[in-house]
């Protein structure tokens, strides 16, 4: 348990010396704030003139001055933005050290392997959550700034649960981003994986809906309700495609670190 904690610490001391922690909390903070400037726009369209875009927006359901819509908005973002957030967390803190060439030098320490890559687990998922919990407060933040009609904390706290299970789900996907980073030593790859991820769980509505249940990027969204009556909520067939695609990526990972040759 020592060695754990050491890890960690070691771990949390790299993140917090960095200059990619205080960006993407800065962006997911963004991200929340822009949502409730965007219906600011949508309610008072003076403010930007006659903009085709802004006109699209205002006729779009997204945009309805209310909090179940605002909410919604609000989690498709952490379903959509969150997984490339998260994914881009997950390979910075699993590929730094390769990127840095001190992959050597962390693993001459004194500390198992496995000690090392569950801290770095642990540290994606408490990264993670906090940039998910900014986009939801910065977002209440700034729709309660906008005077957005209707709140109410009962609204409030049943939309906060349908997000914190779109967000634990989400940041579940990553375990796979972080054995990517460890077999390629960088940044890069797990990135594109991600946006592939991202594009593939767009598409396949369009071309090929029925298969949509059984993608585990997919599920998290289909848990949240937000896709539509002509997408049912995950059974358990479902959710065991996702738990076994985390756990793949959790083994995979503690596999190539106890065994690859890191020279």
């Amino acid at each position: 348990m020592k060695e754990l904690y050491a890890s960690l610490w070691a771990e949390s001391l790299k993140v917090r010396k960095s200059q990619i922690f205080w960006i993407t909390l800065s962006a997911f903070s963004f991200v929340g704030i822009m949502v409730g400037l965007m219906v600011l726009v949508v309610k008072y369209p003076a403010l930007v003139g006659q903009s085709t875009l802004i006109s699209a927006k205002s006729s779009s359901s997204l945009f309805m001055d209310n909090w179940h819509s605002y909410f919604e908005l609000l989690i498709q973002l952490v379903l959509g933005f969150g997984l490339l957030g998260f994914g881009i967390v997950s390979g910075w803190v699993f590929g730094r050290e390769y990127v840095d060439r001190v992959v050597t030098d962390l693993l001459a320490l004194p500390i198992h392997r496995s000690t090392i890559v569950m801290s770095k687990f642990i540290i994606v998922i408490f990264w993670s959550f906090l940039l998910s919990f900014t986009i939801f407060l910065f977002g209440i933040l700034t729709g309660l700034a906008v005077n957005i009609a209707g709140w109410s904390i009962g609204i409030t706290y049943h939309y906060f649960i349908i997000f914190l299970g779109a967000s634990i789900l989400t940041i579940l996907l990553c375990t796979p981003v972080a054995f990517i980073a460890s077999f390629t030593r960088g940044y890069l790859a797990p990135v594109g994986f991600v946006i592939a991820t991202l594009f593939i769980t767009n598409i396949l509505p369009i071309g090929i809906p029925s298969i949509i249940p059984y993608v585990p990027w997919a599920i998290p969204a289909l848990s949240s309700g937000l896709l539509g009556p002509n997408f049912p909520y995950p059974g358990i067939i479902n959710y065991i495609i996702l738990f076994s695609y985390v756990i793949l990526g959790v083994i995979a990972t503690l596999a190539w670190w106890r065994f690859a040759d890191q020279t």
